[in-house]
């Protein structure tokens, strides 16, 4: 019997969601010759009512572009299947035929994977190809979509440090990465030194005081003159509810499928600029939200990023073979490994930044922070230390 594989995109776009699916497509044509495959257009809704590209004889080269191009060529879903849904998207699997489902995306996306997988009963093989600029998949070093943005993320900040040594001031970005701080953190990855912006980062694994705030940006423009800050759009109150949540009425505030509140609107940035302003009155004073910027800029592609991206879908091609799981970028004495793992041991699930990457009040990077991102951001960048 010929094989015929189901491939979808979930959640967020990145810069190389593309590469895992050219990857995926690329090995399965040559690992199951005649091989029938299918991309399922915005997700499992696109597999719920059979809206299906055949990408069996797309020619290579034309994947290839694909690949090298951002965002999610079958276009993406938020959608999250509850049992009816499920029942829905098997009946459209085995409709199609589907020997494997491969389907790419992060950790809700590892949880949609899990629900399909228990209730189909083992006749298809279901794949989850890993994607997220947020980092914050278990089992998983880093994440294919995480470098570039991150990369993005460094060069912003390091450009922004230059530009308010010339005229001082306050800085605040607001950076993607809902309940893990790795993409804030990489903020400061490529600073000249302890002198450098950003000078303080503040996370969703940190409780965010905005009195505190105030204090420590006071701080810091009184020792440098300046203050350059780094803030995660999901950083949480004492409270342990997001700030968004404390600072927005409920009837405001937005939800997905997922039920996760929509982070990356511009409430955040306004209240940080009204605590600036109340709290450090004449100052110059400017706040961006990045949003989603970061996530799939075209002349941003990191290399590294782009080919680990294509491995994993080729790699998925053989855990389909294997009967399923989620497809894990590991870390092994320096060098990137895919593995494959349980599905349960990433769905649903949330990876931290870690406690050793930052200072004992949790505003700067330290030693092991800043070995962890120069093993993956590799300082590109060749700028003079200017004289102010």
């Amino acid at each position: 019997m010929s094989e015929t594989f189901v491939i979808a995109q979930g959640g967020g776009p990145t810069a190389v969601i593309n590469q895992t699916l050219a990857g995926a497509v690329i090995e399965a044509r040559k690992r199951h010759k005649g091989a029938r495959i299918l991309g399922a257009l915005h997700g499992v809704r696109g597999i719920r009512d059979g809206n299906f590209v055949d990408l069996s004889d797309l020619p290579e080269e034309q994947l290839r572009l694909l690949g090298a191009t951002p965002s999610a060529a079958l276009g993406s879903t938020r959608d999250k299947p509850d049992a009816a849904y499920c029942e829905k998207v098997l009946k459209g699997l085995r409709q199609a035929g589907a020997t494997a489902f491969i389907y790419i995306g992060g950790n809700d996306t590892a949880g949609t994977q899990q629900i399909l997988n228990d209730a189909a009963g083992g006749d298809i093989a279901f794949v989850h190809a890993p994607k997220t600029i947020d980092n914050d998949l278990e089992e998983n070093d880093h994440t294919p979509g995480f470098i570039s943005a991150a990369e993005f993320v460094a060069t912003a900040f390091a450009s922004v440090d230059l530009d308010f040594r010339a005229l001082p001031g306050i800085y605040v970005g607001i950076v993607m990465g809902r309940h893990a701080g790795f993409l804030t953190a990489a903020a400061a990855a490529w600073q000249f030194d302890d002198e450098s912006g950003p000078h303080l980062l503040y996370v969703p694994e940190l409780a965010f005081s905005p009195k505190r705030f105030v204090e420590e940006v006071r701080s810091i423009i009184d020792r440098h003159g300046r203050c350059i800050v780094a803030m995660s759009e999901g950083v949480t109150a004492e409270d342990g509810r997001s700030v968004v949540e404390n600072l927005v009425p409920r009837e405001r505030l937005e939800f997905d499928a997922h039920g996760n509140v929509r982070l990356s609107g511009g409430d955040l940035g306004m209240a940080v600029e009204q605590a600036l302003r109340d709290g450090l009155p004449g100052v110059r004073a400017r706040v961006d939200t990045f949003g989603y910027l970061p996530r799939g800029n075209a002349g941003m592609i990191n290399a590294t990023d782009a080919q680990e991206a294509f491995d994993a879908g080729t790699f998925a091609v053989e855990a389909a073979a294997q009967g399923g799981g989620s497809v894990a970028l590991q870390e092994e004495g320096g060098i990137t490994r895919i593995r494959l793992v349980p599905l349960a041991n990433v769905a649903g699930k949330t990876r931290h930044l870690p406690s050793g990457f930052l200072s004992a009040e949790g505003t700067r990077l330290v030693a092991g922070g800043k070995a962890y991102f120069d093993r993956l951001l590799p300082r590109r960048l060749k700028l003079a230390k200017p004289f102010v």
